[in-house]
């Protein structure tokens, strides 16, 4: 990594171990997300790592923002979720296809964490075929009404605006890729409700809820470029996000190899500490090189981004991969622990259900293999 890069892991690892890591099991208990936390981000700049300087971005490249975004992980998992929604979808969609007054009046505020994005796609009939979404919009004077349903919306509940996908040709009854538009909804509009809030197995702090548009009027100002191409938009967008689950996934793979190295060494068996044994050495060895290979990969993949490559293909290899590894390394780790690993005494409990849903949201696994395959004949 580069000088800067080095400074901005330091910067979110120190974060992360002061400000995160010493809640997280409060915040898990408790399914509460600390909205002041936001703030802090903003204040370091996480909030818009990927934005220009004029948007009071950081204007770093990609690999920085997954590098800060795994060590976020590391001290929180919902957290990190927040963070790598609010980066990787609504605000990369708006740099990418906004009005230059669309991203004067969203991304500044953004940028600086005093209002914090979500991303709606799916829907309760509606999950990995998002292209059979229902939720409509109907043009009127002015703009648009929206009516519908979405789901699984994560920053839905206490962020303060949403990029959202609706139909928008009424005419189409093909329920395909066509004729979706994306709209830029500020939470408070009238006709907008929140859902109940999900009760999650894992990442139980971060706010994961259904919401609602009812007669909702959108002004045209807040489309996002072509009516038609909102679906488009939100895939590109998917490519951004997979990157930072993937981050996220390592991050809650790297904790939980740091909590098996520290007990392997301390805990005691036949007189030696559990580390001496080889059946034990092994399973340390596989999970750290597991963690290291979806590190590079992820790596590999943000560095195609950053040189104008096309990432679909790296960044579904990366999201699935890293998954899959957070789900080896955190049940190896409870194996670790053993009977202790199994109790929510121990952090490594929690790492297990944190890291489940990356091999589920922003695309399952089934579906990385699907784009994967795709890319592999083009």
């Amino acid at each position: 990594m580069t000088e800067e890069q080095q400074q901005i892991r330091d910067l979110a690892r120190e974060f992360a171990e002061n400000e995160l890591r010493p809640h997280a099991e409060e915040w898990d208990r408790e399914a509460h997300f600390p909205r002041e936390i936001i703030g802090k981000l903003g204040e370091l700049g996480f909030l818009g790592m990927l934005l220009p300087e004029r948007y009071d971005g950081l204007a770093l490249d990609t690999l920085a923002y997954v590098v800060a975004l795994e060590e976020i992980a590391r001290g929180d998992a919902s957290v990190a979720v927040a963070m790598s929604v609010h980066n990787s979808l609504p605000t990369q969609m708006i740099l990418a296809h906004g009005t230059d007054a669309q991203k004067e009046r969203w991304l500044g505020p953004m940028a600086r964490g005093e209002m914090l994005g979500a991303f709606s796609l799916s829907e309760p009939d509606a999950g990995s075929d998002a292209a059979g979404m229902a939720a409509t919009a109907r043009k009127t004077d002015g703009g648009w009404i929206l009516n519908g349903a979405k789901a699984w919306v994560t920053n839905g509940g206490f962020g303060d605006v949403v990029v959202t996908m609706v139909r928008t040709d009424a005419a189409d009854d093909r329920r395909g890729a066509k004729g979706i538009g994306a709209f830029i909804v500020p939470t408070d509009t009238e006709g907008y409700s929140v859902g109940k809030k999900e009760d999650k197995m894992g990442q139980r702090a971060s706010e994961t809820v259904g919401i609602a548009f009812h007669e909702m009027f959108v002004p045209d100002d807040q489309l996002l470029g072509d009516p038609s191409q909102g679906f488009i938009y939100a895939l590109q967008g998917l490519d951004n996000g997979r990157m930072g689950i993937a981050a996220l996934a390592i991050g809650v793979a790297q904790a939980a190899l740091e909590h098996s190295l520290a007990y392997a060494d301390e805990r005691k068996q036949f007189g030696n500490p559990i580390r001496a044994f080889q059946g034990m050495q092994f399973k340390l060895a596989n999970m750290a090189t597991r963690i290291e290979a979806a590190r590079a990969l992820l790596h590999r993949a943000a560095a195609a981004k950053d040189a104008g490559e096309p990432v679909s293909k790296l960044s579904s290899m990366a999201k699935l991969f890293a998954s899959e590894a957070a789900m080896y390394v955190t049940t190896e780790a409870i194996q670790v622990f053993g009977g202790y690993g199994y109790v929510k005494e121990y952090p490594v409990e929690r790492l297990f259900r944190d890291a489940k849903v990356t091999e589920i949201y922003e695309g399952t696994s089934e579906i990385q293999r699907t784009v994967i395959a795709r890319e592999l004949y083009r």
